[in-house]
């Protein structure tokens, strides 16, 4: 990811396949684009677009809510600090202004949009239907938990959304990129390199004698900022889920036995059938048609002679819930494997209904779904468990009692962090254990203080309280602490400037006429080769900089670089390039133009709320914008 971030940097080539790379991220975080005006705003507001405030508090919700979805995105947490160094505090500001400026210009457009349609934009998202194929409530209950909302604010928040998209899906009907574009991208993406080149290691270096006293002090003197204590927190951290807190409640089997007795259909496999179904305009030429087919007609020339294709009579493989007209359902439901009906009357119009496939329905038994009845009574049941937790936790904070002490109280598990810094890791330098996946408590952590009491966070269902219990400020470190470490430094410090001075010297040999070959030989190292490889690709073996730098060197060219250790050297010639014949009709290409057109679009849409930010007027208040993401507290 890193390496795509850089490439993305260099070029307005770069820049576009990165766009194309991480289309889902830009979609994610709304990179709408706004004009530089931090110029301040109410002292507690992180910013004001036209009548609209965004205050500290919101703003932090929602940054955190973020960092939580990028999170689970890539399987990792990401720190607040990580999150600065990728932009996404200024992405996620931008995302929120753009969406505030939005929403007031629906209202000034007097857009709406009816309870009816969210209704049914909900009941039609595939994300919350069963395995039936029907809307299925629990499904639907435990997503949006999962990601912090309840039933209004999720209605509330996609009646925005939509909103949103009438204004957007307007202004970009239509975009369509150049063929310039697509043959400059295409080219870019798939013209491939061919290397050889030798790795120059510690090896290559010599023998280098520890540094004198003097030497050392001298080093550390200059550089004792890198060998500074950082600042560590004593945290306390609670966390309750509802799967963790099943895992002790028992369910009986009377219970379980009472819940599949109640909800017998949830449970039911319906037998599904494929249908075709021809229409006719009146009861007559249904009956006319049927007897053709009683004089020796096929259901299928039958709708050829009334030129329907396959498709039009096909209406797919369907339960007789989904079929629609109950009357037809009851019919087809009826007819034996191959069978055709007799003319049905329905709602509308007359039909011939014919049954090429049954499969059959299954009803399981009790015992196949005890097991999973029961751990979906005990998460229910842990799920209203916490409700009262948390009603209980925050009655003791609310109290003046820490959450280690509520937890204590109330018989709860919390962890006790003695001491950890900014990137997790504990005084020995090794990673902390204890703290949850998929939320970044540390950096929250460091982004408040001791005495502060701080929302819960919403995770996997759960919720997770922390506290600030102590704070060791950084300070410097004597050179007496760190002796070991600074030594080492100085030690990779000497071999790095060795390598790199021994790196220029083959290059320079090289470009004047040398080989190689030779120069391996002389080094005690070995030429290797890599190759054809295109300029995003992860070669096996070879160090992500070789690959960059290859794409920046001409054919012949000769270059060094930095390896993958941290002070490896190499220098290396590029053999051959391969400009790829461009087939605008590929299943390449044609995604490449789809995501093309995603970011012409996204740009489009930058430009328009740029637009309507400046009419309305936007101003940012960088301090609370700095304390809303953690950025005050690691100044």
């Amino acid at each position: 990811m890193l390496r795509g971030m850089r490439k993305a940097s260099s070029n307005w080539l770069g820049k576009s396949v990165m766009v194309v790379m991480f289309s889902v991220l830009i979609v994610s975080f709304g990179i709408w684009g706004i004009a530089d005006v931090f110029k301040g705003s109410g002292r507690t507001d992180v910013a004001t677009v036209g009548d609209a405030t965004i205050s500290t508090d919101q703003f932090r919700n929602i940054y955190t809510d973020r960092l939580q979805q990028f999170g689970r995105q890539f399987g990792r947490p990401l720190t607040s600090e990580q999150a600065r160094a990728f932009g996404l505090d200024r992405q996620v500001l931008q995302q929120v202004l753009a969406e505030s400026a939005l929403d007031q210009q629906t209202k000034k457009m007097s857009l709406g949009l009816s309870d009816q349609d969210i209704a049914r934009a909900i009941a039609d998202d595939p994300n919350f239907k069963g395995l039936d194929g029907k809307f299925d409530r629990a499904r639907f209950d435990a997503i949006i938990r999962n990601f912090g909302y309840n039933e209004q604010k999720y209605i509330a928040e996609q009646r925005r959304v939509s909103l949103r998209r009438q204004i957007t899906g307007t202004i970009t009907t239509g975009l369509e990129p150049t063929k310039t574009q697509m043959e400059a991208l295409v080219r870019f993406q798939n013209e491939q390199r061919s290397v050889q080149y030798l790795t120059l290691t510690a090896a290559q270096a010599g023998k280098i004698d520890p540094p004198s006293p003097e030497a050392l002090a001298a080093y550390f003197d200059e550089r004792k900022q890198l060998f500074r204590a950082p600042e560590y927190r004593k945290i306390a951290i609670l966390t309750l889920t509802p799967d963790e807190m099943a895992k002790a409640i028992t369910v009986s089997d009377d219970d379980a036995k009472k819940e599949y007795d109640q909800k017998r259909e949830k449970y039911v496999t319906p037998e599904k059938r494929q249908v075709l179904q021809i229409t006719f305009p009146s009861e007559d030429e249904a009956k006319a048609a049927r007897a053709k087919m009683d004089s020796g007609t096929s259901f299928e020339d039958l709708a050829k002679q009334r030129d329907l294709k396959p498709a039009d009579i096909d209406l797919g493989t369907v339960t007789k819930a989904s079929l629609g007209d109950p009357a037809f359902a009851d019919v087809a439901f009826a007819l034996p494997l191959n069978g055709v009906s007799q003319p049905v009357k329905g709602a509308l119009s007359t039909a011939l209904l014919k049954v090429t496939k049954i499969e059959a329905g299954n009803t399981p038994t009790f015992e196949s779904l005890s097991a999973k009845i029961k751990t979906e009574l005990a998460q229910q049941r842990a799920r209203d468990q916490l409700r009262d937790l948390h009603n209980k936790i925050e009655d003791e904070r609310g109290g003046g009692a820490n959450i280690a002490e509520a937890a204590k109280k109330l018989g709860l598990g919390a962890v006790t962090i003695e001491a950890v810094d900014r990137s997790g890791r504990a005084p020995d330098g090794q990673p902390v254990k204890g703290l949850p996946s998929g939320v970044d408590i540390v950096s929250q952590a460091f982004a408040s203080n001791i005495g502060v009491e701080n929302d819960s966070i919403q995770n996997n269902g759960g919720e997770i309280w922390y506290d600030v219990l102590g704070i060791t400020p950084s300070r410097d470190r004597p050179l007496d602490e760190v002796k070991a470490q600074a030594e080492q430094r100085w030690m990779d410090d000497q071999v790095a400037t060795r390598l790199r001075a021994k790196a220029t010297e083959i290059v320079d040999k090289l470009n004047k006429g040398g080989k190689l070959d030779t120069e391996a030989t002389a080094a005690g190292v070995k030429v290797q080769t890599a190759g054809p490889f295109k300029r995003d690709a992860d070669v096996k073996g070879v160090p992500d900089r070789l690959v960059n730098a290859a794409f920046r060197t001409p054919k012949d060219g000769i270059g060094q670089t930095e390896g993958s250790g941290p002070s490896d050297q190499i220098v290396f010639r590029v053999t051959d390039i391969v400009v790829p014949a461009i087939d605008m009709s590929s299943e390449d290409a044609k995604k490449l133009k789809d995501n093309l057109i995603r970011a012409m679009t996204e740009e489009q849409v930058q430009q328009y709320v740029g637009k309507v930010e400046s009419e309305l007027g936007t101003k940012i208040n960088p301090s609370a914008f700095a304390v809303a993401t953690g950025a005050a507290a690691s100044q």
